[in-house]
């Protein structure tokens, strides 16, 4: 540790800035850069803490989740700010289902009687935790009614491969009641397996060895997550669809058709509940059964057995489902010179509870970053394109806010979407960026002006420190630092996935000590303690989503790059190569040593045991058309690249504003209308949530999902639908390249 240490803080000092000239930027002549450094040195000298801090310690007084008043009230403060800076301002009232607790209740009756408390304690050194008026309590929203007794059984994170060590251990869940710990997944798949295997309950915990006292100290001591401290979340079936259930593919307008309760797609078939790990102690503590692998082990003083049983647990939920309103604030500055061409930047803004650092520290960066847009406006430089910032509300249900928006106006944002940058909370720490790969360059780009806070160097360099450090070297196109791919769990999925709008998630983290996700301690006591307690890093994120604002905003050309792309998409085309050997090598080899007898309980002899099944081989895929596919883009992309480096400045205005409609498309040349295969809202065929990893991204997800689910002939089509794909882009590739090269 000392050693990496050392060596992190060493490159930071050799990384600290020194004079160095003034590089190109992309999307402008020499001058117009020039003048756009002046602008965001304008920018950055507007930019206050003190309003963050001010912001949200009102934001965050009351519980704020959709449909509760202090969420109307803080919408209708939002309004009057954007409003007062010289925005047209209003609220999109959407009326969207939202499910709220009536009754819980967990009950151990064998072999002893516990009953779990399902409450989060008040806290003297967290003021508002008291505050029980219009709160939630901890729940998993779309959860179903019900009344279940049942045997119970430890299930680790509910994935797949838990299911497979279940089942070689001759045990079900059919009829059972499980329990498993939050992480690995999303959330929502554990019941959804779970429901799926004849399970009849689901109960989530969180361990602490993952998110407790294992990390650190405990809330108020320290900032990790104490023994009743509970993660609410939603258990909506997103790798689906997002939004809300009752109006799928359309804007849930006041007026809008809404399908029956009993017609609606992705809520859970079985009561969910989570609690904290002290309540989850007793039951685990009653398991028998064989002891759990060591890969399943948490931090709790226990014995882990996987049951069934004796525990026996009677589970009883009871929800109202009602049609609450949703008020996203829509702000919009409209451009001096191309109004018809929007930058979109958002984050959410009801929470849980409080939501401090999940969603307001995110939020109230965005409302500086506009409020000094706003300021530059009234002094006469208002941005060339129109901007649109957008406060969401209803996200943390299902992002149904972002997505009724984004559904009910999708004519006019294919027209006019230029970007959509979205951010969703923030911490101290490190640059986390993910999005469009087109967009990678303009990403490094920015990052390499901005100051860390703490270090003094520029977030870039820090984040490469930290990568160099962790032993990951590899970068993009160009030297580059990677952008991530974005699967979902935020407010860029409709815009990304949906529409095919080039989009962004960014945000700093990974220095600021977890333990309020989701509960009743995200709070204004907990964030300005553990997480960011001068906002320094909340002015960085203004800093670097105002600049990628701004640049997008008042380039004369859309400053995309097509070689970070081309060099993703040839990667994910190696790994799908590389998924299919991984697979036929571990096909013939779980064969080989299942025909061999070579499997065995070896933990207890005396444990009942069943073999794993036999796995059908991997055939011969013909991904030629893909791979003929990617040779074409790849050479028209970097002809793209080139003519943009020959001709970029030489063109008339007439011919930028042809390139640039040009260029606004090509993330849409990227999705199909028909979708992706059983789950058509999701267009983009580069970038998807998996169906069995929840937020966690998919790439060529088409392919890559058919190959993992073994569906030889499906893997095959798909691949032939990507080559399309990629061919579209070729072509808008080229006929970019002709209006370059025609200047």
């Amino acid at each position: 540790m000392l050693m990496r240490t050392s060596l992190y803080w060493g490159l930071i000092l050799l990384l600290a800035p020194g004079t160095a000239k003034a590089q190109p930027m992309l999307g402008f002549t020499d001058q117009g850069a020039a003048a756009q450094r002046a602008l965001e040195q304008q920018f950055d000298a507007l930019l206050s803490t003190d309003n963050l801090r001010t912001w949200m310690r009102q934001m965050t007084t009351k519980p704020q989740h959709v449909g509760s008043p202090h969420a109307k009230a803080n919408a209708e403060f939002m309004v009057s700010l954007f409003t007062a800076w010289g925005y047209k301002a209003e609220l999109a009232e959407y009326h969207v289902l939202l499910p709220t607790p009536l009754e819980r209740h967990v009950e151990m009756l064998e072999p002893e009687p516990f009953v779990a408390k399902l409450i989060e304690p008040d806290l003297e050194e967290d003021a508002t935790s008291a505050i029980r008026e219009d709160r939630l309590p901890p729940y998993n929203a779309y959860a179903a009614d019900g009344d279940v007794t049942a045997p119970l059984v430890y299930v680790n994170q509910g994935l797949p491969r838990d299911y497979e060590v279940l089942r070689q251990h001759g045990i079900d869940v059919v009829g059972k009641i499980v329990i498993a710990r939050y992480g690995g997944s999303w959330r929502g798949l554990k019941p959804k397996l779970a429901a799926a295997r004849g399970a009849v309950g689901c109960i989530l915990y969180s361990d602490p060895r993952d998110d407790g006292y294992f990390q650190g100290d405990v809330y108020p001591k320290g900032p990790y997550r104490m023994g009743y401290g509970t993660q609410r979340g939603s258990v909506l079936d997103m790798p689906q669809f997002p939004g809300d259930p009752l109006t799928p593919g359309y804007g849930a307008t006041p007026d809008a058709e809404r399908l029956p309760l009993e017609e609606a797609q992705g809520l859970m078939p079985i009561p969910v509940l989570p609690i904290g790990y002290a309540d989850a102690e007793p039951l685990l503590r009653a398991l028998e059964g064989p002891v759990a692998p060591a890969a399943w082990r948490g931090a709790l003083p226990l014995t882990y057995h996987i049951g069934p049983g004796p525990a026996r647990v009677h589970l009883k939920l009871r929800f109202s489902w009602d049609i609450v309103p949703a008020y996203n604030v829509i702000a919009v500055m409209e451009g001096s010179t191309y109004p018809d061409e929007w930058v979109i930047r958002g984050n959410h803004r009801d929470g849980w509870v409080f939501g401090a650092a999940d969603p307001i520290s995110g939020m109230v960066a965005v409302m500086e970053e506009a409020r000094a847009v706003g300021v530059l406006a009234q002094e006469g430089q208002r941005p060339k394109r129109t901007i649109v910032y957008a406060g969401w509300d209803a996200e943390e249900p299902g992002l149904l806010g972002s997505t009724e928006w984004a559904e009910h106006n999708a004519s006019t944002l294919r027209e006019k979407a230029v970007i959509y940058i979205n951010s969703d909370g923030n911490g101290r720490g490190f640059l986390s960026a993910g999005g469009s790969h087109t967009l990678e360059r303009l990403v490094n780009e920015v990052a390499s002006t901005v100051t860390d806070p703490q270090t003094g160097v520029m977030v870039k360099d820090r984040l490469r420190a930290r990568r160099r450090v962790a032993g990951d070297a590899e970068v993009g196109a160009q030297g580059d630092l990677r952008i991530a791919p974005l699967g979902s769990g935020s407010d860029y999925s409709p815009f990304l996935q949906h529409l095919a709008i080039a989009s962004l998630n960014i945000g700093f983290g990974g220095e600021n000590g977890g333990g309020s996700y989701h509960s009743a301690y995200d709070s204004y006591d907990h964030y300005t303690r553990f997480q960011d307690p001068g906002f320094a890093y909340g002015r960085a994120l203004a800093q670097v989503a105002g600049r990628l604002t701004l640049r997008m905003a008042n380039a004369e050309i859309l400053p995309l790059r097509m070689d970070n792309w081309v060099f993703q998409v040839q990667k994910y085309v190696t790994e799908l190569s590389e998924l299919i050997t991984t697979m036929r090598e571990e096909t013939q080899r779980h064969n080989s040593l299942l025909d061999a007898g070579a499997f065995t309980l070896a933990s207890d002899p005396r444990k009942s045991f069943v073999a794993p099944l036999a796995k059908d081989p991997v055939p011969h895929l013909n991904l030629a058309p893909l791979h003929n596919s990617l040779a074409a883009v790849t050479e028209s992309a970097q002809a793209f690249d080139a003519a943009m480096e020959t001709y970029g400045n030489r063109l008339s205005q007439e011919r930028k504003q042809a390139l640039n409609g040009l260029l606004m498309q090509l993330e849409r040349a990227m999705s199909r209308d028909e979708g992706l295969p059983g789950r058509p809202w999701y267009r983009h065929h580069i970038y998807a949530p998996g169906l069995l990893t929840g937020y966690g991204v998919k790439t060529l997800p088409g392919v890559r999902e058919a190959i993992e689910s073994r569906d030889w002939v499906e893997a095959e089509q798909q691949a032939v639908i990507a080559a399309g794909v990629l061919d579209r882009v070729s072509d808008l590739l080229t006929r970019a390249r002709a209006i370059l090269e025609g200047a």
